[in-house]
Parts: C-alpha cells; sequence; structure tokens
C-alpha cells in the first residue's frame, strides 16, 4: 500500500493542498513550510493510535485558529488521503470502496466505463477522510474518519474504524518525541507497537500495583519522616476516636495501569561500573542522542518486518546521526517498508532518492504546493551536485544566484561582518533566510533563476555587466530580483571600485606575511596605479581557492567598500523588510 494523493483543507498553516506522492518520497523546504502538518494530517486519517487522543484536535488545529463562520457554523477540517497498490487481502476488505485512479491526470475516474479501468494507466485505489468540527452544543472540537467512497444515500459515509487502519500498515515516528518512549510501555511507542504486532499482553499490571502499594516509603526513624508522621497521628487522635488516623506512613498512590505504562521503561548499561563493579544501568533515554536515534530506527526494521507492509512517515532521521549513519537508515527503512516518507534538511539524506522523490514544498498564503525537485543537471552528477550546489537552495526559502565561488564566499562573509558592524543597515544572508549558490558560469545564471523560481522560491542574482541589454533581460526575466554589476569579472569590480588606500593596506599585508606569490610581480611605492590595479587583479585570480577577495574586503570599513556591492546587500535586505528605510541608501547604490 503507498500513499498517492494528499488534499488537506483548513488545518493548521494549510488553507488548501493537492499534494501527489512518489512510491519513495521525501519533503523538503524551508522551516515552518507545513512539513510536519502535511505527516500529521496524514496520522488523522491512517494513525490507528491518533483518534485515541483526546481531543483529537482543538483551537489551534484549525486555519488561522478559525472554526465558525460569521453565522456561527462550523468551517471544518477536511483531509482526504489516496492510497494505492493495495495488496490482494485488503483489496478484498475495502472491495465496497474501491475507485479508480487516472494516473496521467492524478484524478478519480467519475463513472467509467468498464473498459476503461482496464487502460495501464487506469489503478484501484482506496480513498479514506477526516473531519474536524466543532460542535456548538457540546461546546467541544470532534474528530471523525471515513471511507470518501460510496456516500450513503443521507450524504454521510461509512466509518473507517481502528481495525481498518491497522490494515493500512501506516506509522508516524516524531523522531525526537518518539525517542523519548521508544522503549517505554505507553500506548503507541514502539515497543508497544511490536507487542501488539506479536500479540503479546504482558499480565503484570495487579502484581506490580500490588507490590508498589505495600513498599513503606521512608521508614527509616533516621529520616525523621517517621516521628514527625507519630506526632501527626497524636494529634489527631485527641480530637477523633482511635480508630482513625491510625499507624501513617508513605507509600505510593494514584497509581494505575496508565500510570505505569508512562514511568515503565528500559533500562541500559551505560558502559561505567559502580564501586562494587556492577555496570551502571540508566532509562534508555538518559543514553545519546544518536544512541537513541539508532535504537528507535532498528525498532522500526523490527516493526517494518513484523507488519510486512507498512507506509513510514518519518520527520528528519538525520537528527544526531552521522552522514554514513543517515545513509544507512534511509536504504534499510526504503527496504523494508511499502513506502517511506521523511521530511529532511540533510544534503546525505536527499542524494539516496531520485530527484523526481524529492518533493520541494513551499506555501504562500495558506496554499501549500509540492513540486518534484527535478534539478538541472546530468543524472549521473546528481549525487555530488545536490550536496556541493544545490542542498540548501532547496531547503531555503529564497535564493540569491552568483556566477562564481569567488562571489559566493565573499558576500556571504562580508554581509555577516556589515550585520555585526550597523545592524541597523545591513543583515546576513542567513538571517534573512537566503541560501546562496554559485552558477559555476554566468550562462547557467538565468537558467538556475528560472528553476528555483518554478519552484516556489524568491529567486535573486548577483552578476557581471552583460555584453548587451538582451542578456541582461534574460537574466532579470528569470528572477524576481536582479542585480547588474558595473564591470565584467567581480575581481575587476573589487579592484576597480574599492577604496585605494584600503586595498594598499590588504597587499602591504599580504607582503608582510610571505604570502605574495613568487611569479607575480610585488607592489611597492613605485608601482603605478594601473600596475597596481593589474599586478592585485592577477593575484586575486591565482589565490581563488584562498577567498582572497573576501579576506581583502572584509577588511574593509563601509565607506570602503564598492557603493555597488553596499547597495545590493541593502537592496536585498529593504526587499525583505520593506517597511525599514534607511535614509542613507538610494535605489542607485545597487546600481552603480
Amino acid at each position: 500500500m503507498k500513499i498517492i494523493n494528499l488534499k488537506i483543507n483548513n488545518f493548521r498553516g494549510i488553507k488548501h493542498c493537492d499534494l501527489n506522492f512518489a512510491a519513495q518520497t521525501v519533503l523538503v523546504g524551508d522551516s515552518n513550510t507545513g512539513k510536519s502538518t502535511i505527516l500529521e494530517a496524514i496520522d488523522l486519517v491512517l494513525g490507528p493510535e491518533r483518534a485515541s487522543r483526546r481531543p483529537v484536535i482543538d483551537e489551534h488545529d484549525f486555519f488561522v485558529g478559525k472554526y465558525l463562520d460569521h453565522e456561527n457554523k462550523s468551517i471544518d477540517i477536511r483531509i482526504e488521503v489516496t492510497v494505492a497498490d493495495l495488496d490482494l487481502e485488503q483489496r478484498a476488505h475495502f472491495m465496497n470502496h474501491i475507485e479508480w485512479w487516472n494516473t496521467e491526470s492524478f484524478s478519480i475516474l467519475q463513472e467509467p466505463p468498464p473498459e476503461s479501468t482496464d487502460s495501464e494507466n487506469i489503478i484501484p485505489v482506496l480513498r479514506v477522510g477526516f473531519r474536524g468540527y466543532y460542535d456548538a452544543e457540546e461546546d467541544d472540537f470532534f474528530g471523525e474518519t471515513f471511507f470518501v467512497s460510496p456516500e450513503l444515500d443521507d450524504g454521510k459515509h461509512e466509518v473507517f474504524r481502528t481495525s481498518d487502519k491497522r490494515r493500512c500498515g501506516f506509522l508516524y515516528l516524531r523522531t525526537l518525541r518518539t525517542g523519548n518512549r521508544a522503549l517505554s510501555l505507553e500506548r503507541g511507542s514502539l515497543l508497544d507497537i511490536i507487542l501488539k504486532l506479536r500479540e503479546l499482553k504482558p499480565q503484570m499490571w495487579e502484581d506490580v500495583l500490588l507490590q508498589l502499594r505495600e513498599i513503606s516509603v521512608a521508614s527509616k526513624p533516621e529520616l525523621g519522616i517517621s516521628e514527625i508522621l507519630t506526632s501527626v497521628q497524636n494529634a489527631v487522635r485527641e480530637l477523633v476516636p482511635v480508630e482513625c488516623a491510625d499507624a501513617p506512613s508513605i507509600r505510593v498512590s494514584q497509581m494505575t495501569r496508565e500510570h505505569l505504562r508512562q514511568i515503565l521503561t528500559v533500562f541500559m548499561g551505560t558502559g561505567v561500573c559502580n564501586d562494587d563493579g556492577v555496570e551502571y544501568a540508566a532509562p534508555f533515554n538518559h543514553q545519546g542522542t544518536g544512541t537513541i536515534n539508532t535504537l528507535v530506527l532498528s525498532l522500526l526494521s523490527m516493526i517494518a518486518e513484523l507488519k510486512q507492509n507498512v507506509i513510514f512517515a518519518m520527520e528528519e532521521p538525520e537528527i544526531a546521526i552521522p552522514p554514513h549513519t543517515q545513509k544507512r537508515i534511509i536504504k534499510s527503512v526504503v527496504g523494508k517498508s511499502a513506502q517511506a516518507i521523511f521530511t529532511s534538511h540533510s544534503p546525505y539524506v536527499l542524494e539516496e532518492f531520485d530527484p523526481t522523490q524529492i518533493i520541494v514544498v513551499d506555501r504562500k498564503n495558506g496554499v501549500l504546493t509540492g513540486v518534484p525537485a527535478q534539478l538541472p543537471v546530468k543524472p549521473k552528477d546528481f549525487r555530488n551536485e545536490v550536496k556541493r550546489r544545490f542542498c540548501e537552495a532547496l531547503l531555503a526559502r529564497r535564493v540569491l544566484i552568483v556566477e562564481g565561488r569567488t562571489e559566493y564566499d565573499t558576500l556571504f562573509r562580508l554581509a555577516e561582518k556589515l550585520e555585526t558592524e550597523r545592524p541597523d543597515k545591513f543583515s546576513s544572508l542567513g538571517s534573512l533566510g537566503i541560501a546562496v549558490i554559485s552558477a559555476d558560469t554566468d550562462s547557467q545564471v538565468a537558467p538556475l533563476g528560472e528553476y528555483f523560481k518554478k519552484l516556489g522560491k524568491t529567486t535573486y542574482a548577483i552578476y557581471d555587466k552583460q555584453p548587451n541589454d538582451k542578456d541582461s533581460k534574460k537574466i532579470s526575466n528569470n528572477v524576481d530580483f536582479s542585480y547588474e554589476s558595473p564591470e565584467k569579472g567581480f575581481e575587476r569590480l573589487v579592484v576597480n571600485h574599492t577604496n585605494k588606500v584600503a586595498l594598499k593596506r590588504y597587499v602591504d599585508l599580504v607582503i608582510a606575511e610571505n604570502k605574495w606569490p613568487s611569479h607575480i610581480e610585488k607592489i611597492n611605492d613605485e608601482t603605478t596605479s594601473d600596475d597596481f590595479n593589474e599586478l592585485l587583479m592577477k593575484y586575486f585570480r591565482h589565490n581563488k581557492a584562498e577567498s582572497s577577495v573576501a579576506d581583502c574586503l572584509c577588511m574593509c570599513v563601509e565607506t570602503e567598500l564598492p557603493k555597488y556591492i553596499v547597495g545590493t546587500l541593502q537592496a536585498i535586505r529593504l526587499s525583505i523588510i520593506p517597511n525599514e528605510v534607511n535614509p542613507d541608501f538610494t535605489d542607485d547604490d545597487a546600481h552603480e
């Protein structure tokens, strides 16, 4: 069984969503775009344990917290999940609810002729839904799951029960939260799921509760508590019959089997011994985070083997786990599950997926969209390129495209420096939610701008002076904000537009530290202005890999920097913080 489509209306930050899933899927995007909400929505429909929570939903689960319209009628949360690849047992069980899905148009066939279902692009599916609503009479919130088809005569739908959900095999792992109770006996914990799959029902609760009730705590005289309790008893007996307040002691109270489920957990050795030479054991959730997460994923493997046909939804499996283990985890989970749906911020996770399986999530005004990444590189180059260039940009809300590595290093570092010195005028690119990507050549600036813009990113481009207006417009038309340099070449921009005293100061430092290359003529006080510029240009080009341009500009104060760079960084900030006005800034500064 695999999830192929999800529709959401009015759930949390999502007003509307219609999302298609690949056989294996990883959801990427900037923080707070709705990735976790997608998984939570699926869990509301398919999660066997989710409906047992009280309340199932609350005020904050409705879009912008609005659950009543102007006539005080309920504004419902609506979620619909379409699943395909049902095995024979599932198809037999859900027979009365099977519909037909067109894989080309991503839609349900409406009363098709029988022969149309024989087409290769038509597959059987099951649609199930969730409705969340506010009941004014009960003054409470309710949720219900149901089969979308068929609709009954009264307009209602047949209930999609917990036993039905178990047949779908959906398991949602919130990595950090589940990790803290994976080996407890809480309902819905991973250990509890394994026990249920093996049909084991430990009958230990009454024995444990009885033992706890009989334990007298703090009864040693030297603690002083017994003496106080005796005094309490004597004081009470002066007022009530002798049978009252007899032999007070401190014991475990108000303990139920639900309490036990929450506090019983697996202890594990810590690798250190006490004075008696016995290894000290601690609750498993006191182990290192990486160990906990690896343990959690080992339990998931056990569940996959027991369930046979399971859909895993997992948040950020990379947390506190080294890259090589991340890759093993992904391969293991994908290999043992019918479908795996991940959210991730890790390039090591992304490179384990085909570009068509990487869904870039974006949300604007409550409308969530998801677009397959389809990176503009050859398949053979994908694994290297996703880590080297594309990963950070895929995960960000805004993307700045620059021509080469020099601009990449320089602008990022310089923006951080200026923010430190003048936070009222400048912001680092990171704090603005901007990822910088190097196009590696000016011919790739426009195609990359078009690519990221289609993914819903706000795109910026900083690029060299173009030979003609046609080339300049090609770039500006494919990005949201374009900034064309007054020079051809970033090094030439720096040499020709940076304060000469600042440049000389930098050169003197390089020479004093014996870092000036022997094959380039040294600059001295006798060097002419033109020769100075050319020799410094040679030095910058020779030392590209050493980020020498970035080092030079980061030694400058704001007034010594090229106006084009300063103005561009301010213009980018103002595009994101439009209400802020810098009286000493003009649009011309970005187009010197």
